[in-house]
């Protein structure tokens, strides 16, 4: 299962992401209003689509030897007729013959980031209480100054050479 943390931050928009022991920040473009201090919400959706279609892409051709030295793959997205679009591209390196190049895009449109967007997601929402969240906020506050002031440091200071 997957699990995200998100967390407003100062700025108008930015946002601090938690995703494991991985953090990053998103952020708006300064464009509307954000400080275009990391990727913006549709970047994030795509950068997840475009990592999974890679690894399971690499995988495969993995587990069928196939010559697959390398690949990119380029995404955009627009908004059409009221629908959002998306635009992937792959670029595959290596020696490798036509049948297998059109078997790594029939697989890319199956990878599981895919097939999640093409079929949509429920998404359930809750409040949490004000009790809950005041038990966050200090959680993250020690965190935060655990983050800052890590027990574990060594001493600032070497001691001195006798």
């Amino acid at each position: 299962m997957a699990r995200v943390h998100v967390i407003q931050q100062e700025h108008p928009y930015a946002v601090d992401i938690r995703a494991g022991r991985h953090r990053l920040t998103g952020d708006e473009p300064t464009a509307i209003g954000g400080g275009g201090t990391g990727p913006a919400p549709y970047d994030l959706i795509l950068a997840g689509l475009g990592a999974c279609t890679a690894a399971t892409l690499r995988m495969y051709a993995e587990r069928k030897g196939w010559p697959l030295t390398g690949l990119a793959v380029d995404l955009s997205h627009r908004m059409e007729g009221g629908r959002s679009r998306i635009h992937r591209r792959l670029h595959l390196q290596g020696d490798l013959d036509e049948g297998q190049r059109a078997r790594l895009a029939d697989i890319a449109e199956r990878t599981p980031v895919t097939l999640t967007l093409k079929q949509g997601a429920d998404i359930d929402t809750e409040l949490a209480s004000g009790e809950e969240t005041r038990a966050h906020l200090s959680e993250r506050l020690d965190e935060a100054l655990e983050e800052t002031f890590p027990a574990s440091d060594p001493p600032a200071v070497s001691p001195k050479p006798e």
